[in-house]
């Protein structure tokens, strides 16, 4: 993977990009998503928001290398503090991170009362935690999507601003992931099942099948095989 060809997951991020966004992407590494995005003009113009020097220096070595640095800039900072009013950036790309970071970095945003058109978040794990702050905050979820790399499974979720109610399935599972109920959606939770029927099983053998713990794990098991039906 480099930014001529994206990965899967990284691709399914950048196909929700909205052509002509100014792009902030917080996190970006070797800023292979934007400067994909850039050398295909698909935006205008990308801020790169890294928190270490390392992941700053790799992404500065891909714009000059690709030759897109008039139309970017890397900049050290911790998560949004990256981007400033006069960026007038659009559009937030945060991926490759834990649902629980992500949804740090959004809280300290909107602490800081910064709002953006389009959301575009890819977490790696944690998902349930990231769609809960989106509709706590105002944001309604209009695209997802779900891809395999490998062994592991990654949710993309899209926002913009709005009220939205979500239910509990909606929240764990996506409001259109369930529904859409794609093959890669099928894999992932059948994964799911698998690990949880080896716990519960765990769980009989030490004699622990009338626990709380045991209760929890096999309402999760009803729980995915609803949705899955």
């Amino acid at each position: 993977m480099d930014s001529t060809q994206l990965s899967p997951r990284l691709q399914a991020v950048a196909n929700f990009v909205p052509v002509g966004a100014r792009l902030a992407d917080i996190g970006s590494d070797h800023a292979y998503l934007p400067v994909n995005l850039l050398m295909n003009n698909h935006i205008k113009y990308a801020i790169i928001g890294e928190v270490s020097q390392g992941p700053l220096d790799n992404a500065r070595h891909e714009l000059q290398k690709r030759r897109v640095s008039n139309r970017a800039e890397g900049r050290l900072a911790d998560g949004l503090l990256a981007v400033n009013d006069e960026d007038e950036i659009d559009t937030v790309t945060i991926a490759g991170m834990g649902g629980i970071l992500i949804s740090d970095i959004l809280e300290a945003s909107s602490q800081r009362h910064q709002s953006f058109n389009t959301l575009i978040l890819q977490p790696n794990t944690d998902e349930a935690i990231v769609r809960r702050w989106l509709m706590a905050h105002h944001y309604q979820i209009i695209g997802e999507n779900i891809v395999q790399e490998d062994t592991h499974f990654y949710e993309i979720i899209v926002a913009v601003p709005g009220e939205q109610v979500l239910s509990e399935l909606d929240v764990e599972f996506g409001p259109f992931l369930r529904i859409e109920k794609t093959a890669t959606f099928v894999a992932k939770w059948q994964k799911e099942i698998d690990r949880i029927t080896v716990i519960l099983d765990h769980l009989k053998v030490a004699d622990k099948a009338q626990t709380e713990a045991y209760y929890q794990w096999q309402a999760r098991y009803h729980q995915i095989l609803e949705v899955m039906s």
